[in-house]
């Protein structure tokens, strides 16, 4: 285990690891794990991931019963371990160890859970396994209605004490409203007050996903709040993360405050 890693909490919604289609792209995920290979020397990484959902629709196909929620919960049941399937193949070809985490909002709001939380990451972290966590969708429904786990990701990061957050989307970060309008998308570069930002979102969602980027800027400001910055990027294109770090591609960067 090398020493003073920084460590990235790295958020990939549904609409990445599709690459906006219905199915998960091994493609991609290999893409994710091809580059926290090449950055591990310097860095420690711990991924919250949505997909599970996407996941169980290219195997089955439930029945709603006027009861979509209660569906969409059995296919996160039936998804989640073909998900992490698919991880665990495409990481363990790279030499990458990982290990799955189940969490809910509810683990937040209790001392002793936050604690284990924190302890088991570290371990994980320490031997060398990359965390992969997801909501239990099974016990709780907020994923699946709100966020597509970005506000997951960074109480998460704010838990664990991350250097960055990083969340990945199918956007070069946040535009401005008027170069949307005109329709030739202008990257926002660069961010300190994100009360600024709220005229410049719409509330369109992704293809696949839950979330939209009114709640990346609010998973945001949960991150700026406990003093760590945020990037919004463009998980479509191939070393994404590579090519942020490099500035070979544009992305939003949300500064921290302390």
């Amino acid at each position: 285990m090398q020493k003073n890693r920084k460590r990235i909490l790295l958020k990939i919604g549904t609409n990445t690891l599709t690459k906006e289609t219905r199915n998960i792209s091994r493609g991609k995920i290999e893409d994710i794990g091809i580059q926290i290979a090449a950055l591990r020397e310097n860095y420690e990484f711990i991924i919250v991931t949505s997909g599970a959902i996407a996941a169980a629709r290219q195997f089955v196909k439930l029945e709603s019963n006027g009861k979509e929620i209660t569906v969409k919960q059995a296919l996160a049941a039936i998804g989640q371990p073909h998900l992490m399937r698919i991880f665990h193949e495409s990481f363990h070809d790279l030499g990458l160890n990982t290990s799955q985490c189940l969490l809910s909002y509810s683990d937040f709001e209790k001392a002793q859970s936050k604690t284990n939380i924190v302890n088991t990451i570290n371990v994980l972290l320490a031997n060398d396994y990359i965390p992969i966590i997801n909501e239990n969708d099974t016990v709780a429904t907020d994923e699946i209605q709100f966020g597509d786990n970005d506000k997951l990701a960074a109480l998460t990061a704010q838990l664990v004490q991350a250097d960055l957050l990083v969340i990945a989307t199918n956007t070069f970060g946040i535009y401005t409203s008027e170069s949307m309008y005109c329709g030739k998308p202008e990257t926002i570069l660069k961010v300190t007050d994100l009360a600024t930002l709220a005229h410049q979102l719409g509330d369109a969602k992704s293809s696949g996903g839950t979330g939209g980027m009114k709640s990346k800027v609010e998973a945001a400001a949960i991150a700026q709040r406990a003093g760590i910055e945020t990037w919004i990027v463009n998980g479509l294109e191939d070393l994404f993360l590579e090519k942020a770090m490099k500035g070979e591609c544009p992305f939003t960067r949300i500064m921290n405050i302390r």
